[in-house]
């Protein structure tokens, strides 16, 4: 990792980087037998980093008292898909590891995303084992395989103190089919925008890719949660669609058609992306395609309450295809979204599109930030870009391995923290009044000089106190 001179940081971040956000940028590079998380500030200084034991499923989440949640790849998957995962951690700013969880087993496989919650629990993602015999009971038909299994998706809420499942969600529970009126969940698919059609999309791919030959439908790649709502958005790479649907309701409610502050119990609140999933569009109508990362825009950031989403193949057949969009969702002031018979679920145009050089084929991410940018992340590359409003590139990065340069990396997606962020003072506040200045360089310079070390100092947790911790805390300063 490059190490830069207090002059020159100085410098790049007056002229290079005046418009970025001042924050800290959390991402974990997927690489062969090498498995790190990297918190780096604008001026590419490593202000921490996080070893682990397993390469990630998808990207880390750092937390206000300084603790990162690290989803992981497990060594023995029990299903095997493109963004696999299994393990979730959590680890203090020291590295001490304060709880590990495995999600692997005959019923549930986690993948891809997690996403912490308010209250300290931990929403994930997993695929959900389903029988060849369950899914023709439900109404699916095979014309061309038979199926073996068929993967359907649920999202699990573990209390990490507790180790308990405190709530948790089925899409099996949302079905509905036009095949076999004898079974219950027959329907006029048009009619019923807030249930699935079994029927809708390949199991696995017939040519690879993420889902390979295996028995994987939804794919879900993000999830991504909304506390003045109380709602959760899902992204499906399979269907090319995004979901949301209904937190309030308890593990009963979330089963049924009835329940929680919306009164859909689990059913779909709002779905956007291919409306002929839903008989309410054609392919022409079909804008999401093998979407990643769909999130909310925070409250008080310049979009607040729209929907950011990195959509892969914005552009079909051309070599620049990715786009990061950003919609604004039909929703009223009780937070219920607006569809009229026979519609399909708004909005018809976008409310901002980023088409610059950017593309890749597998996962990528977006992020709003609180002063109006966005951070994306160009997978394959292992390239970070932060752009203004008007599309102009305001800050870059691109992680070379500490194996070398020729050492093949990608990242999933990242994103990026204020300085003031923590609720702690862990980072560089030596003498804890919450504020960075020259003070704290002082009490460092005289740790230096008098060898004592002082892991709060050791700011780039190199196990030494000395003139980089310092070039890293004046950036810290200059940049706050």
């Amino acid at each position: 990792m490059k190490k830069y001179s207090l002059l020159f940081s100085f410098i790049s971040h007056i002229f290079v980087y005046a418009e970025a956000f001042d924050g800290l940028t959390l991402f974990s590079p997927m690489e062969n037998g090498f498995a790190k998380s990297y918190l780096i500030n604008n001026n590419l200084d490593v202000i921490n980093s996080w070893s682990h034991d397993y390469g990630p499923a998808s990207m880390p989440y750092l937390l206000p008292d300084s603790t990162i949640i690290y989803p992981y790849r497990v060594a023995n998957p029990t299903m095997i898909a493109g963004g696999v995962g299994g393990g979730i951690q959590a680890q203090t700013w020291n590295g001490e590891v304060l709880w590990d969880y495995t999600f692997s087993n005959s019923n549930y496989q986690h993948h891809h995303d997690i996403e912490p919650l308010p209250n300290g629990n931990i929403l994930i993602i997993v695929w959900e084992a389903k029988t060849a015999s369950e899914a023709y009971n439900m109404g699916r038909i095979e014309i061309s395989n038979p199926l073996n299994q068929m993967w359907s998706s649920a999202i699990l809420e573990l209390n990490p103190t507790s180790g308990e499942i405190v709530w948790e969600w089925h899409l099996w529970d949302h079905l509905i089919q036009d095949i076999d009126s004898s079974l219950p969940n027959y329907g006029i698919i048009s009619n019923h925008p807030e249930l699935f059609d079994i029927n809708c999309g390949e199991v696995g791919s017939p040519v690879g890719g993420p889902q390979q030959a295996n028995a994987d439908w939804m794919h879900f790649n993000s999830i991504h949660y909304n506390e003045t709502l109380d709602q959760i958005i899902l992204s499906s790479r399979a269907q090319n669609e995004i979901y949301i649907i209904d937190h309030s309701t308890t593990t009963e409610d979330a089963s049924g058609h009835t329940g929680g502050n919306y009164g859909k119990g689990g059913d779909l609140l709002y779905r956007w992306g291919n409306p002929a999933n839903y008989g309410r569009g054609t392919p022409d109508d079909n804008i999401l395609v093998w979407q990643h990362s769909a999130n909310w825009i925070n409250s008080n950031y310049p979009g607040e309450g729209n929907i950011i989403i990195f959509n892969n193949n914005h552009f079909p057949g051309q070599d620049n295809h990715s786009a990061v969009i950003e919609i604004t969702p039909p929703i009223d002031e009780d937070g219920n979204y607006l569809i009229t018979d026979n519609n399909p679920y708004g909005p018809e145009h976008l409310t901002w599109i980023y088409t610059g050089d950017i593309q890749t084929p597998f996962q990528g991410g977006a992020f709003r930030l609180p002063n109006g940018n966005t951070i994306i992340t160009q997978t394959h590359t292992s390239t970070i870009i932060e752009v203004n409003s008007s599309g102009q590139i305001e800050w870059t990065y691109e992680f070379v391995s500490e194996n070398g340069p020729d050492v093949p990396t990608w990242i999933a997606r990242c994103n990026k923290y204020a300085i003031d962020y923590f609720n702690s003072s862990t980072i560089g506040d030596l003498n804890n009044d919450n504020t960075l200045n020259i003070l704290d360089i002082i009490l460092l310079v005289n740790i230096i000089l008098t060898a004592d070390f002082n892991t709060q100092a050791d700011l780039n947790q190199d196990g030494g106190c000395n003139i980089l911790d310092v070039v890293i805390l004046s950036n810290m300063i200059l940049e706050s």
